[in-house]
């Protein structure tokens, strides 16, 4: 998380008052519920008051770690051979006002008994509080037989972060998928060539033209997070900053990339808010009101 993503976390959100008020005996479900839903209103009178998005999508984020980790503590044996772990577009540290929350239980064994309780209790909590999480249990194996198998499972797998539990067997997953052992990063890179052309062919209509896909269509922040996530399998790269070190990009050409995102990002974080859901189609619907929320104004 940037600096002053750090800081508009801090103010946004007292990580001491809250841990303070769990330990004194407050009803966990109503002090987590009450913070999200306080946290989210600050985030929309932050983005009205001109914030920088990545700012607001990283201080989301930052909030949902902190909340996640207490919630582990609370369901979990505090010796559990369990990793809990953020993977996909959360696990890059990025989260909009209603976008999935992706996350991987890491098990030592495939049939962990002993956990299946305490996971089921975790899930239903993190439900109730109002959080739509994606999840999945996987062991070290199943991670590595899945990715495998399924470009999407090793791409998730690639932008994983340990949130809570054993480091060991987080660190043990990201050997066994690694590059050196799966998808080469010239094998990766030929099989995201053929899924962009799909991804393409499918909105590459003028309906989705004239209403884009903020992710999904040509030009839109998938493009961006391949060409990250390309660079990471072949060089390692843990930002697209550092692809300028290695030479892939020139620094006009990362402000470039950075100016598109950040323009993609605010959109994205506009329609979340305005229709209250995971939206990322601009609609005509919607296009009118953001552009007069954004100061666009018609001339003669």
């Amino acid at each position: 998380m940037n600096t002053s993503a750090g800081r508009l976390h801090s103010q946004l959100f007292d990580a001491d008052a809250f841990a303070d008020e769990l330990n004194s005996g407050a009803p966990p479900l109503s002090l987590f519920r009450e913070t999200l839903k306080h946290h989210a209103q600050r985030l929309r009178e932050s983005f009205d008051s001109g914030v920088p998005v990545v700012d607001l999508v990283q201080g989301r984020a930052r909030l949902v770690d902190q909340l996640l980790q207490h919630a582990w503590k609370l369901n979990l044996p505090s010796d559990a051979s369990a990793a809990f772990v953020a993977v996909g577009g959360y696990g890059r540290g990025e989260l909009h006002p209603a976008s999935d929350i992706d996350l991987m239980v890491l098990v030592a064994d495939s049939d962990p008994d002993y956990l299946r309780e305490p996971l089921e209790r975790l899930l239903t909590f993190l439900w109730d509080i109002g959080l739509e999480v994606g999840h999945s249990v996987r062991s070290v194996d199943e991670c590595v037989r899945e990715a495998q198998q399924d470009l999407s499972v090793v791409t998730n797998l690639m932008e994983a972060r340990l949130l809570a539990g054993s480091r060991s067997l987080f660190e043990r997953m990201r050997e066994a998928t690694g590059p050196d052992r799966i998808w080469d990063s010239r094998e990766f890179f030929a099989a995201k060539r053929r899924e962009q052309t799909q991804r393409y062919s499918k909105y590459d209509d003028t309906a989705y033209n004239l209403e884009p896909n903020i992710k999904g269509s040509p030009g839109g922040l998938r493009d961006i997070q391949m060409i990250t996530w390309v660079a990471k399998r072949h060089f390692a790269a843990e930002t697209m900053h550092a692809l300028v070190a290695h030479g892939f990009l020139t620094e006009e050409e990362y402000a470039t990339l950075e100016r598109g995102q950040d323009l993609l990002w605010k959109i994205r974080f506009a329609l979340h808010t305005l229709t209250g859901r995971r939206e990322d189609r601009l609609l005509f619907d919607y296009q009118r009101t953001l552009a007069t929320q954004f100061g666009y104004r018609d001339q003669a």
